[in-house]
């Protein structure tokens, strides 16, 4: 039976324009950089002739980079353990609660992604500063002597990425929670089970599939995250995301800083892929 070309193609050509799209927008940046990463240092150009392994040669030998990844990756896992405890309890009230509040719920948690991430790293800045407002409503109540030290360290950053990217964990683990059958807790309860034991046995292990959609949207927007680490951090605190842009537009060394980018993005993806297959197991068992 011969088929015909339109029935042939027509899948192929349904995916055309999106396929498209992501090798011209996604495909063809990622190979120049890797393409970038491999180049010779220029001298006042963005690279020289030639190609060479000592960008990635420069970041292993250089234990301060390797530091900036630690660092990085712990602000990544803390902010996503705390967006993780925090979203949680908010997504199962708007999935749960009573309907009076949910649309409240529900602006309340979109809200903040109605305002741009550079005004809200700088609102930050005027609540965590030394003459903020968090520290002279302290001080003013005589509760400490001096202005505690909540900007330009680790602690700043993950205050301000949690507000930032709460949202991201919240949404998916609601959706979850949402597509739950109300009617399995309840057979729970009328067999004798406790809130506590019907959430661990029952909800806890069916919305995994929206936890692990949230903790992967968050660790790899705070990975990424630029302008809360260097608003909130300055010159103290430098992630990978801050020391990628310096070697891009303040050292033009764009060879190293190509590197440096997909150094970040290859440890990003294997914590990924590690969490999604411990998750998936977990979730099977």
């Amino acid at each position: 039976m011969i088929v015909p070309p339109r029935k042939r193609f027509g899948p192929l050509l349904l995916i055309a324009p999106a396929a498209t799209l992501l090798g011209v927008f996604l495909v063809l940046p990622y190979l120049n950089i890797v393409v970038m990463s491999f180049r010779m240092p220029g001298q006042g150009t963005p690279y020289g002739p030639g190609f060479t392994l000592g960008n990635y040669g420069k970041f292993f030998s250089d234990f301060f980079y390797i530091q900036q990844v630690i660092n990085t990756l712990w602000i990544g896992f803390l902010t996503t353990f705390i967006c993780l405890v925090l979203g949680y309890p908010v997504a199962w009230q708007l999935a749960r609660g009573a309907s009076t509040f949910r649309a409240l719920g529900y602006a309340l948690v979109l809200s903040p992604l109605l305002v741009g991430i550079v005004i809200r790293s700088y609102g930050w800045t005027i609540l965590l500063g030394n003459n903020g407002i968090i520290n002279r409503t302290l001080t003013g109540w005589g509760l400490i002597d001096g202005p505690l030290p909540l900007m330009y360290n680790a602690l700043g950053i993950i205050i301000a990425l949690v507000h930032v990217f709460l949202p991201f964990m919240i949404l998916p683990i609601m959706s979850a929670i949402q597509g739950i059958d109300p009617s399995l807790e309840a057979a729970a309860r009328s067999l004798g089970a406790s809130k506590v034991t019907s959430f661990r046995r029952i909800t806890l292990p069916l919305s995994l599939p929206g936890i692990q959609a949230g903790c992967i949207l968050v660790f790899v927007l705070s990975l990424s995250a630029y302008v809360t680490p260097s608003l909130i951090g300055g010159l103290r605190v430098k992630t990978m995301a801050v020391t990628v842009v310096d070697a891009l537009i303040d050292t033009f060394q764009w060879p190293f800083g190509s590197a440096l980018a997909l150094m970040l993005s290859v440890t990003g993806a294997i914590f990924v892929v590690i969490f999604g297959r411990l998750t998936v197991m977990k979730w099977k068992a």
